[in-house]
């Protein structure tokens, strides 16, 4: 035979070769328990174990607010907060962006580019939203429906 088949025959003459596990009463040394096994039943419960073990620690921190603990995880109150700042931020902002518009038109007021009788607060607010483009293109239902209603406008009329 060769070589590598006689260490492999001895590695796994060692691995099922049974040995025993005794555990006994140190006072009486009345044997209390007693156990058969092999090395490779050692190795597979140690093994399965292990990875039960990591499962469940793995399961614990992921789905309980443990992971609060854990450098990475963000903590929900800290998400609420979040949210809730970038909400007012984004409020700020509009209403900043409002108030330079009205101090640009007090100045254009001031510097006699603009009449008096034009500047309004609400109409600094109407006019910067007007800025924004909308498709106002007729379509051809609605030419129709236009069309029918004038004509019935005009036998109501008659």
């Amino acid at each position: 035979m060769s070589q590598k088949r006689l260490k492999f025959q001895a590695l796994k003459q060692i691995l099922v070769s049974k040995r025993r596990l005794i555990i006994y009463n140190e006072d009486t040394l009345e044997e209390s328990f007693s156990l058969k096994l092999t090395l490779m039943n050692v190795f597979i419960a140690s093994s399965l174990s292990a990875i039960l073990i990591v499962f469940i620690t793995t399961f614990i921190i992921a789905f309980t607010p443990l992971r609060e603990y854990v450098p990475g995880y963000a903590s929900t109150e800290l998400k609420k907060q979040a949210v809730a700042l970038t909400i007012k931020s984004d409020s700020l902002l509009k209403v900043t962006k409002e108030n330079n518009a009205y101090i640009q038109s007090v100045k254009s007021v001031l510097n006699g580019d603009l009449e008096f009788a034009k500047l309004n607060k609400d109409s600094i607010k109407v006019a910067e939203n007007a800025t924004e483009k909308i498709d106002v293109t007729v379509s051809e239902k609605e030419i129709q429906l236009r069309k029918e209603v004038n004509q019935l406008q005009q036998k109501a009329k008659k």
